[in-house]
């Protein structure tokens, strides 16, 4: 009888080396690049109170935090071709230098005018750098690589949640609110330094150009966000005029800045970035009031407060990993649905918390929502490289950052309205009102995630 040679054996797979392989200064380039825009983000939420306070400048308080945001819009129509043309080392540089600056002038303001140009350019600056990046992660990493990428980008954040509103404070109230927020130029400085060899990495699209129309189009639309955040203070009996007005021009600029259907959930990479910016507005649409709740309505210190969203901030890290290194969640469309589902069910945290529900179970149910997040919007953001046309990683990602940008912006926004409106009529129910969209928002973005399609596990 013959017996038959045995079967060769299976290669084992290797499991790539990220920080110590052959591109671990790409990913401590990353890594450093993340950290700085979150040092920047808890140091300028602690020191802005008391900017304001010192440059009299209460009245552009709101404008202050919107400023960045819609001038990023600007940006990120032009980051996209230049990426895909140039390769991401280009704007990558010169967002985080215009950052940089934006920085200087702003730590250096001697009025809150000055204050808030100085926010205007690091707008300008990220919004060049958060497009920048999601080309560098989908032009040097291969497929199954980028999921632990965009983990190690999450865990950038990790770190500036735990200790960055503490260590911003002492900063601020030691050696002045302007140290508070200088201090984030020496990771700026580290992180240039590991980028500086992308800089030599071809486009993978050379024939990719800027469109100067689009360009008009996202300066338009960075206006129209302004707009709005501007009108929610209602400090102006216009005010009414200038937010239908500045929402009129968002409905109109934004829809041709981003890949066709995506505002009605179109299938493929449309539904994909409409999924992503909607569960990201049920998210912070949370967030964003949850620390005013606590303190308003249940007597928190800020601090005790802080540490409600500092339970989101770890779970969001560890959704990011399980979905890049659990075998049960290889499927990307059940894991976006997943994520969704979880953030919608986490979102309910802050109707309860306005409804006198135990700190105890609001606590415990608004982590689940940073779950959610770290598993859908890593999970997307592969999913968006996927999708993209070959050498359209940048027009893709411009398409991204833009519509979560101005649903965001547009959102808190008009939050914000609703919120003012109702507060000296019922207090409560202004909390109420604002809270209550946030889990609508979850649903929706559940129910849109129905229609991203199949696509291979990553």
């Amino acid at each position: 009888m013959t017996v038959a040679p045995p079967a060769p054996a299976r290669p084992a797979v290797v499991r790539e080396r990220l920080w110590t392989g052959p591109l671990g200064t790409v990913v401590a380039g990353v890594f450093a690049t993340a950290f700085l825009f979150a040092f920047e983000a808890y140091a300028v939420a602690v020191a802005l109170p008391l900017v304001a306070a010192d440059l009299d400048g209460v009245a552009l308080y709101a404008v202050s935090f919107a400023a960045p945001l819609a001038a990023s819009v600007a940006t990120m129509t032009a980051a996209g071709p230049w990426a895909d043309r140039s390769g991401p080392g280009g704007p990558l540089l010169v967002g985080v230098g215009g950052f940089v600056v934006g920085l200087l002038v702003a730590g250096l303001a001697p009025t809150m005018e000055a204050f808030l140009a100085g926010r205007l350019v690091q707008g300008l600056g990220s919004g060049l750098v958060t497009v920048a990046l999601y080309v560098l992660v989908g032009q040097v990493f291969d497929e199954h690589v980028r999921p632990r990428v965009f983990v190690v980008m999450t865990s950038a954040w990790v770190l500036p949640a735990l200790v960055g509103p503490l260590v911003a404070g002492w900063v601020a109230e030691t050696f002045g609110w302007r140290w508070a927020l200088l201090g984030a130029v020496v990771p700026s400085l580290v992180a240039v330094s590991l980028l500086v060899g992308v800089a030599r990495r071809p486009g993978a699209h050379p024939g990719a150009r800027l469109r100067p129309g689009r360009v008009l189009l996202a300066s338009a639309a960075a206006v129209g966000v302004l707009g709005v955040s501007s009108a929610a203070r209602q400090d102006s009996a216009l005010w009414p005029v200038v937010l239908v007005a500045s929402l009129a021009v968002v409905a109109v600029v934004v829809p041709p800045l981003l890949p066709r259907g995506t505002w009605t959930g179109r299938r493929g990479l449309p539904a994909v970035i409409a999924t992503r910016s909607v569960v990201s507005l049920a998210f912070f649409g949370v967030e964003a009031y949850l620390p005013l709740v606590l303190v308003e309505q249940r007597s928190l210190t800020p601090t005790q407060a802080g540490l409600f969203l500092t339970g989101g901030a770890v779970l969001w890290f560890a959704g990011s990993w399980l979905a890049a290194n659990l075998p049960v969640l290889a499927d990307t469309v059940r894991r976006v649905r997943l994520g969704t589902g979880l953030v919608a069910l986490g979102a309910v945290s802050g109707v309860l918390l306005v409804a006198g529900a135990p700190l105890a179970a609001v606590a415990a149910l608004w982590p689940l929502a940073g779950l959610g997040m770290g598993v859908a919007s890593s999970t997307l953001s592969v999913l968006l490289l996927e999708r993209a046309a070959p050498g359209e990683h940048g027009a893709a990602s411009a398409g991204m950052q833009t519509s979560d940008a101005v649903v965001q912006a547009v959102g808190l926004a008009l939050g914000g309205v609703l919120v003012a409106v109702l507060l000296p009529v019922a207090p409560v129910g202004a909390y109420a009102a604002v809270l209550a969209v946030a889990p609508v928002a979850g649903l929706a973005a559940l129910a849109v995630s129905g229609r991203i399609g199949r696509a291979p596990a990553a």
